[in-house]
Formats: structure tokens, sequence, C-alpha cells
């Protein structure tokens, strides 16, 4: 049986440094409904998943494991899409000078004729 939801929602944990059962607590669920996810495989239901998510800064889709990245859903090539995941954690500076660094690029290649 695969744990979907349990598995998530342990990484996330893991990646915010939190235990399980802490982020429990900070969300407002009890240890059990962390033990029940993990027993049965089960997701939780509406206002709970809602508040996971909240909590985690992740969409719903994202929790249950059905979330197709954004640029991937845009049909963008392999080049733009890796692009992309790499400059989401950098800061607005670098992200302008990488825009610059771009359009540079394009401007030589323009003069170029290619």
């Amino acid at each position: 049986m695969i744990f979907v939801f349990y598995d998530i929602y342990k990484a996330l944990c893991e990646q915010r440094g939190v235990s399980l059962s802490r982020a429990a607590a900070e969300i407002g669920l009890s240890n059990a409904t962390v033990t029940k996810w993990k027993k049965t495989g089960a997701a939780p239901g509406g206002d709970t998943l809602t508040k996971v998510a909240a909590y985690f800064g992740v969409s719903v889709d994202k929790l249950l494991g059905v979330e197709t990245p954004p640029a991937a859903s845009l049909g963008l090539d392999d080049f733009t899409y890796a692009l992309y995941s790499e400059t989401q954690t950098l800061t607005e500076e670098n992200k302008q000078k990488l825009l610059e660094m771009a359009r540079f690029f394009r401007q030589q290649q323009e003069k170029e004729g290619r």
C-alpha cells in the first residue's frame, strides 16, 4: 500500500526541521491523527488538508502527490524548465541579474545574425 500523503507530510516536516507531532500540534491536530495517516494511508478531508497546506506553504495538490510543476504544464522545453527550477530560490536581485544576462546574450546573438 502506498502512503503518499503521510510520506509527503513526513518529508515536509523534515524539510522544516520539526517533528511530526510538533507540526501536528502547531496545526491543531492530534498525534492520533498522524498515526492514522501512517497506518491507513488515508489523507485528511477538506478543512484539515487546507490547514496542513497552509502550515507548510504548499498546495493541496502537492500534499496529495498530484501536483504538476507549473512550467511542465506550460509545455516548456527541458532547458527552460531546468532554468525555472534552478531560479526559484534566488533573491530578487540575483533574478534581475540573470534576466539582464539573458537579455545581453540575446542581443549578442541578434548582432551575430543567429
